[in-house]
């Protein structure tokens, strides 16, 4: 229990915590807040998670005696729990069908005679939402896909466009219809629906009737090897399609006319939704689609996600927070498709939008803030991959291209000047081969004592022996290809290189000549390094507007 002394009106309470006092799910406790005026207001927290003074909820539950009482709803619930186990989509849609007046054959005796008393206090269209919300928070905390989970909904409805009167809404996979009656909430919006399992469409369509909409027809079937809905075009799709199934039907479905973007694979029976989606759109209308993280980038997907680019069709794509889809912890995307206005013609004069969230709370806000959103050319995002993940884009268009320019630019400028300094004065010497003669071996240099070895690296082991002067002879070519094996093999050890015998003070000489060397030869692998950071930043923010020739 929640307890803040703080607050005047005393312990505050969440809604789950009202729920265990009652004895009944979360669910009834919404319920109870929107059916109930007297229900107590919230006295803290935040819209998406207020809190209740405890004192208040007491009092209210003791006048309601809905104390530790089973309610009516919460007894018909276990009945259909009882009587259909598994199968509670068939007690919702029989539940539905008896308040609904069918002449069908309607769900055990007990069951029925728990509906009739609690239709004496509440409407039918309250029960029916009731039962509703208990199955989609038992799906959700069983981990269940059978429904759209409520935090999607939200987001799909939140980022779905404004729709004119009388617009059509289409859902080609709509389960028990949420989603669809959710976000075609507005009066004569003509609703329609396909959904593979009897019962779920059953009850979508039982549900929509009992809530009073006229204009909602779904039926049954697999849209996509049996479509329902050949001829109709919507001003809007939204669609939470089957994840990760592979059995979608690729082999009898491909000639389809449907796949107008290319031949989704096996493994991408998302993007064959998606176009089954496209197709039922009319010119000038929207799709919004549920997509998992992965088919934004996989590289099965590539080919359709380019002309998805290429025909200026996807407006934007959002990446929802960790778990919105509560049956799993992984981020999902909605898809934000336009069909263009003129048909057959590309609308490419645009960006895509793309809205990163995965860093908010699954509850929090779904607007974003500035540094959370990228309006993405469309030849930025056709290159050999076609990622369309929105937070691969969020660095690139909120980085400091010109600080970073400038910054990278006076680096490498200072860096190559400190390379000039660091070549060694050389004069002529005797000759090529001038220092053949004198030689000794390393393995020579070894047996007296000379040469340790440092990790793979021979080193001196002696005042005798100066360190650089050993290893700068032995990276010459010529020990080079001592040191190299039948393989290709170098190795800076080879005990039959040969080094010239020379005194310590020559040695120290040639030594520091060598180091200097290898500092050069250092610098100019940093030099290269940053001349292609510097070119990349350049092409980048030359290419997004970030930075701009001088005039």
């Amino acid at each position: 229990m929640t307890d803040n002394a703080a607050s005047p009106a005393g312990p505050l309470v969440t809604g789950s915590e009202i729920a265990r006092l009652a004895g009944v799910t979360r669910a009834a406790v919404s319920n109870w807040r929107r059916r109930y005026e007297d229900f107590p207001a919230p006295a803290g927290g935040a819209a998406s998670g207020p809190l209740y003074a405890l004192t208040e909820v007491q009092a209210w539950l003791d006048k309601q005696r809905k104390g530790q009482e089973v309610s009516p709803e919460v007894a018909l619930w276990q009945s259909m729990r009882a009587a259909y186990a598994e199968e509670m989509l068939t007690g919702l849609a029989d539940v539905a069908g008896l308040l609904a007046g069918e002449d069908e054959a309607g769900p055990p005796d007990d069951v029925t005679t728990r509906v009739r008393e609690l239709i004496r206090t509440e409407a039918a269209v309250d029960v029916v939402n009731g039962l509703t919300e208990r199955f989609m928070d038992s799906a959700r905390r069983s981990g269940s896909e059978q429904v759209t989970p409520q935090r999607v909904v939200r987001a799909m409805c939140h980022f779905a466009p404004e729709l004119q009167s009388g617009a059509t809404v289409f859902d080609p996979a709509c389960g028990i219809g949420v989603l669809l009656l959710s976000v075609a909430a507005a009066d004569g919006t003509q609703c329609r629906g396909q959904e593979a399992d009897a019962d779920s469409a059953r009850f979508a369509q039982l549900r929509a009737e009992l809530l009073g909409r006229s204009g909602v027809r779904i039926v049954k079937g697999d849209s996509l090897r049996a479509d329902q809905w050949p001829d109709l075009k919507a001003d809007l799709v939204v669609c939470d399609p089957p994840a990760g199934v592979t059995e979608w039907g690729r082999e009898e479905l491909l000639l389809d006319s449907r796949w107008e973007l290319g031949t989704p694979s096996k493994a991408e029976g998302e993007l064959a939704w998606l176009q089954h989606a496209y197709t039922h759109t009319a010119p000038g209308g929207h799709v919004l689609m549920v997509m998992p993280a992965s088919v934004a980038y996989r590289k099965a997907g590539r080919r359709i996600r380019a002309e998805l680019v290429r025909r200026g069709i996807v407006r934007q794509v959002v990446a929802l927070p960790p778990g919105t889809a509560t049956s799993h912890a992984l981020p999902v995307h909605l898809w934000c498709l336009r069909r263009p206005v003129n048909t057959g013609t590309a609308d490419t004069n645009h960006t895509v939008r793309m809205v990163d969230l995965t860093d908010n709370s699954p509850e929090g806000s779904l607007e974003p803030r500035p540094d959370q959103v990228a309006d993405v050319s469309l030849i930025e995002l056709l290159d050999d991959t076609v990622d369309l993940t929105p937070g691969s884009h969020m660095r690139a268009r909120h980085r400091d291209y010109p600080g970073e320019y400038a910054a990278l630019r006076e680096e490498l400028t200072e860096e190559v000047r400190r390379l000039a300094a660091l070549l060694p004065q050389l004069a002529p010497g005797g000759g090529p081969g001038s220092l053949d003669g004198a030689t000794t071996s390393v393995a020579d240099l070894a047996r007296a004592g000379l040469v340790a070895y440092n990790g793979t690296e021979p080193v001196s082991a002696s005042d005798q022996l100066d360190t650089d002067y050993l290893q700068g002879f032995l990276r010459s070519s010529i020990n080079a290809r001592r040191s190299t094996s039948a393989s290709g093999t170098y190795r800076l050890d080879g005990k039959g290189s040969r080094i010239p015998r020379m005194g310590i003070d020559e040695q120290r000489r040639y030594g520091s000549a060598f180091r200097a060397l290898s500092a050069f030869e250092e610098g100019m692998r940093r030099v290269d390094e940053l001349s292609q950071q510097l070119a990349e930043i350049a092409r980048d923010g030359l290419a997004t507007g970030a930075l701009a020739p001088e005039k």
